[in-house]
C-alpha cells in the first residue's frame, strides 16, 4: 500500500499496514511534524520524504506506484476513507442523540464528507458546518466558486489541513454541508489552549479548527445542541518538557 499524508492518515495506514503484515510506504511533505513522522516510522511504514508544496506529495506518488506497483488509498478522497471517516459523527450521533449542528475541520475534505454523510443521513434536519484555517482557505473559495480551487502552499499551523479537496470530496462537500466558515491562525490557537486548559486534552491544530469555528461566534447557536469534530493529537512536546526541566533548575 503506499498513501501521502502529513501525519494523521499516514499513522493509520501505517498501523493498518502493521497489523495486516502489508508492507505501507508513505509520502510524507518534509515540514511534516517530527512527531508524526517518528509514529508513523513507528508503526513499521517506509517514509519517502517529498517537497512542501501541497501538489509535491501527489507527484511524488506516481513513480512510486509505476514502478513498484503499489495499491494507493488516497488520504481524503478514496470513498472507503470517507466512508471510514464518517464513522466518527456515526458513533457521536448514536451516543449523545439528536444534535442541531455537527462541526468538523476540513482539509482534504474525507472526515468532513464522511460527517456530513452521517450526520444527514441520521438527522437530516441538522446543519454541518465545516471549519478551514483562513491561511488555507481552498475548501471556501471552492464552494463558492462552484469548482475546485486547488491550495497553494499555504502557511498555516494546522499542517493537516494544508490539501485540497478531491472529485469525490467536493461533490460531497458541496451537496450536503451547509457552510464552510475560517478561522485564524490566533483562534487557532486559543481553542487549542482552551481544549488543554478546560478539558486536559492534547489537541493539535488541525483537530482544534472545529472548536475555535464554534467559539468565533460566525454560526448563532444559542439554544441549539452542538457536536464538534476533533481529530489529531500529534503534538511535539520537547520543548514544552525542555522549558519545565529548564525551569527546575533554576
Amino acid at each position: 500500500m503506499i498513501t501521502h499524508s502529513s501525519g494523521n492518515h499516514a499513522q493509520a495506514l501505517a498501523l493498518a499496514g502493521q497489523l495486516l503484515r502489508i508492507k505501507t510506504v508513505i509520502v510524507m511533505p518534509k515540514n511534516a511534524s517530527p512527531a508524526k513522522v517518528t509514529a508513523t516510522k513507528g508503526y513499521g511504514a517506509e517514509i519517502v520524504v517529498c517537497g512542501s508544496h501541497p501538489t509535491d506529495r501527489e507527484k511524488a506518488v506516481v513513480p512510486l506506484i509505476e514502478r513498484y506497483g503499489y495499491t494507493l488509498i488516497h488520504p481524503s478522497n478514496d470513498l472507503d476513507i470517507i466512508a471510514g471517516a464518517g464513522t466518527v459523527a456515526y458513533e457521536l450521533i448514536k451516543a449523545v442523540g439528536k444534535l442541531d449542528c455537527v462541526f468538523s475541520p476540513v482539509g482534504g475534505g474525507g472526515l468532513l464528507s464522511g460527517t456530513a454523510i452521517a450526520a444527514k443521513g441520521l438527522l437530516s434536519s441538522s446543519r454541518v458546518i465545516g471549519v478551514e484555517p483562513k491561511n488555507a482557505d481552498d475548501a471556501y473559495k471552492s464552494i463558492k466558486a462552484g469548482k475546485i480551487v486547488h491550495a497553494n502552499n499555504p502557511n498555516t499551523i494546522a499542517d493537516g489541513l494544508r490539501t485540497s479537496l478531491g472529485n469525490n470530496t467536493f461533490r460531497i462537500i458541496r451537496d450536503s454541508v451547509d457552510e464552510i466558515i475560517t478561522v485564524s491562525e490566533e483562534e487557532i490557537v486559543d481553542a487549542m489552549q482552551f481544549l488543554w486548559e478546560r478539558m486536559k486534552l492534547v489537541v493539535e491544530p488541525s483537530g482544534a479548527v472545529s472548536l475555535a469555528g464554534v467559539l468565533s461566534k460566525q454560526i448563532d447557536l444559542r439554544s441549539e445542541r452542538v457536536g464538534i469534530i476533533i481529530s489529531g493529537g500529534n503534538i511535539d512536546l520537547t520543548d514544552f518538557f525542555a522549558n519545565i526541566r529548564q525551569g527546575m533548575k533554576r
